[in-house]
């Protein structure tokens, strides 16, 4: 049977997510009411900030800790802590937040990578501009935050993965980029069932703990659409600019336009869109043909009042023995030069 005291001990342990302290230094357990005969636990909590993605999953902590602990029900309320607590403790968690890449003083310029649906190639820009951007002496870093339908490090060719030291995570690097992926962290390829919160938890651990090292440019390879992983890093940023990818079909044009309305409305401007798989050309007789029609790039643009980086065309990098990388075009191929304007003009407008 739960004792107060056990139940004290229990939730002293855990730490406010704002405030980064632990709930015995802010004095933020409240309240507990235990009811013997039905082995219920009902507990008040304070905390730094309230109604966040953060408080649902220290909700979670704290009820599975209880019940872990013996509890077979457990209450749950929560409130905010008095203002000179917080004022107390807030230095301390914003100097922890400046210090990560989230803080605003890291010098790195953030460009989300969105679609409006899946399957018109926004991981593959990333990747490329990414190589790109380094090939022009930048230091590049992504992140692959499209958590359900992670690729990036398939595409790229990587086959290590992360290590830790100390309390950091060491990015892996390929062609000079730095990268994070969910990838990293499931066991062969298996389906991602996480709710909101939780995957909220590890975008926010990819920006604080990550060691980046100085960078000039991160990428962030966003999910397709305009769902709640999304709209996270929209809101998780505190600078970024986006590009829009599309097909040059009219239909992918037109959902791309809601991606793109987003980003426009949480205030990130847009650096452009890329048209991919605008064409293909033949080897042979050097025509162009326009498989998925022409025009929706363009289009786009137009609706988002900003320009067209590129058309990228439909063709495969160069077969290279003992490089496996299915998705990177070399500097000299057609398309790698391509990107290295693309990047050019990037650098140019950020």
């Amino acid at each position: 049977m739960l004792t107060e005291g056990k139940v004290l001990e229990i939730l002293h342990s855990i730490e406010d997510p704002f405030l980064h302290k632990t709930l015995e230094e802010t004095g933020g357990v409240e309240e507990i009411k235990i009811k013997e005969e039905k082995n219920h636990v009902s507990v008040k909590i304070l905390i730094g900030k309230t109604n966040t993605a953060e408080q649902m999953e220290l909700q979670q902590t704290i009820v599975n800790a209880l019940k872990s602990g013996g509890a077979a029900t457990v209450g749950l309320r929560f409130d905010q802590l008095p203002d000179e607590v917080i004022q107390r403790f807030q230095p301390e968690a914003e100097q922890e937040q400046e210090a990560s890449l989230l803080g605003g003083n890291s010098g790195t310029k953030f460009i989300s990578i969105a679609s409006g649906k899946g399957g018109v190639g926004k991981s593959t820009v990333t990747v490329n501009l990414a190589v790109a951007l380094t090939r022009l002496g930048k230091k590049v870093g992504i992140i692959d935050a499209d958590i359900y339908g992670f690729s990036v490090p398939d595409m790229m060719g990587v086959e290590e993965r992360p290590v830790v030291r100390g309390e950091k995570i060491i990015p892996v690097e390929r062609f000079g980029v730095k990268l994070v992926s969910m990838g990293f962290f499931v066991e062969d390829n298996s389906p991602i069932i996480w709710r909101g919160p939780m995957l909220g938890k590890m975008l926010t651990s990819f920006f604080k703990e990550v060691e980046w090292g100085d960078l000039d440019y991160l990428l962030l390879d966003l999910p397709p659409g305009t769902g709640d992983v999304a709209l996270d890093v929209h809101t998780m940023l505190p600078s970024s600019k986006e590009i829009i990818v599309t097909t040059p079909h009219p239909t992918a044009a037109f959902v791309a336009a809601r991606a793109g309305q987003m980003a426009l409305k949480t205030e990130h401007e847009i650096l452009g869109v890329v048209e991919n798989m605008a064409y293909f050309e033949s080897r042979e007789t050097g025509n162009k043909e326009f498989v998925f029609g022409r025009g929706g790039g363009v289009k786009l643009a137009e609706t988002l009042q900003t320009g067209v980086l590129g058309h990228v065309p439909l063709q495969q990098p160069y077969e290279e023995e003992d490089v496996f990388a299915p998705s990177v075009y070399q500097a000299d191929h057609p398309i790698g030069v391509i990107y290295r304007n693309m990047a050019a003009k990037v650098i140019d407008k950020y």
